[in-house]
């Protein structure tokens, strides 16, 4: 198989020669043909002078310099674009993706699947961060209709022609592995080596909360189904407490004081501010899309 390896760069200086030096000893043994699109991500260090600087030693790298940071799933998109052969891989920048593990993903390619990822045997991270990620990755694998597929990773292998189904695709918030699912549902994952990161991961908690809120309001309808299941809920409930107020009062003369007035009240407006805020997030997506705003914007290029 001919290939294509994309890896965006953010704050990859120390780390990305080391890794192109891995690349250079394990492609040769499975690909006829292949290549390196090292993506720089608006890196604020010298990341950019190490990608033209490997360009410049090995013909088989190629460099991209996009114009800011715009996020890895945009950069991945922007190398899978600029992929030439018929097989693409992605990697992330940090050697936690073990370039001789590639031919376990390619493998399953030659099986019959199109998207393959690489599961990690453990999980590097700690407790916390590897139980959000666990439930983002069962989120994601539902909103793609593929819910048997749940180890989704950044290290991935599929079939470049699946650029095709999103080739008109412009937004600036995107997940790539939804975009992937658009041209087919032949997923799956196999167990791989997944090494230690040689340093600290540029994803805070925080990031990884807001990329499942991009996951559900921007490829999904659920939580807006949530929304009309707690009005619905909160109007039989209300209800109820009707017409337990109306028997209270025959039974007892009298009706219950402010104190649980006070509470239905709060009830009631915290059900509807959290479907105020669900509706808020799918506007907030309507009206990032509709500024019309680039993926991505390519500044510079560096090798053939």
């Amino acid at each position: 198989m001919n290939i294509s390896v994309i890896i965006p760069v953010y704050r990859g200086e120390a780390l990305i020669e080391s890794l192109v030096e891995r690349l250079a000893k394990s492609l040769p043994k499975f690909s006829k043909k292949y290549e390196v699109l090292l993506v720089n991500d608006g890196s604020p260090d010298n990341s950019w002078d190490v990608i033209q600087k490997l360009a410049r030693k090995h013909k088989w790298v190629r460099g991209i310099r996009l114009m800011r940071n715009y996020g890895q799933h945009n950069a991945t998109l922007c190398g899978a674009r600029a992929a030439q052969y018929e097989v693409t891989i992605t990697m992330d920048q940090d050697l936690q993706h073990p370039p001789e593990e590639i031919p376990i993903l390619l493998q399953q390619l030659e099986n019959g699947f199109d998207v393959v990822y690489g599961a990690p045997k453990k999980l590097p991270q700690g407790f916390l961060r590897n139980v959000l990620t666990e439930n983002i990755k069962r989120i994601l694998a539902r909103v793609m209709g593929i819910p048997s597929v749940k180890n989704i990773s950044a290290f991935r292998a599929f079939r470049t022609e699946l650029r095709d189904a999103f080739a008109n695709f412009q937004s600036p918030t995107l997940i790539i592995d939804v975009l992937l699912s658009w041209g087919t549902s032949r997923f799956t994952s196999v167990p791989v080596e997944i090494e230690k990161p040689e340093e600290r991961s540029n994803y805070k908690f925080s990031a990884l909360v807001k990329a499942a809120l991009l996951i559900l309001t921007g490829y999904s309808t659920a939580p807006l189904r949530l929304a009309s299941w707690i009005g619905f809920l909160m109007t039989m409930f209300g209800l109820g407490v009707f017409i337990y107020v109306v028997i209270l009062s025959f039974m007892e003369g009298g009706i219950p004081g402010f104190p649980f007035l006070a509470s239905i009240i709060a009830l009631f407006s915290g059900a509807q501010l959290f479907a105020l805020g669900i509706f808020g997030e799918y506007l907030a997506r309507m009206f990032d899309r509709s500024m019309d705003r680039p993926t991505y914007i390519i500044s510079e290029l560096a090798g053939k």
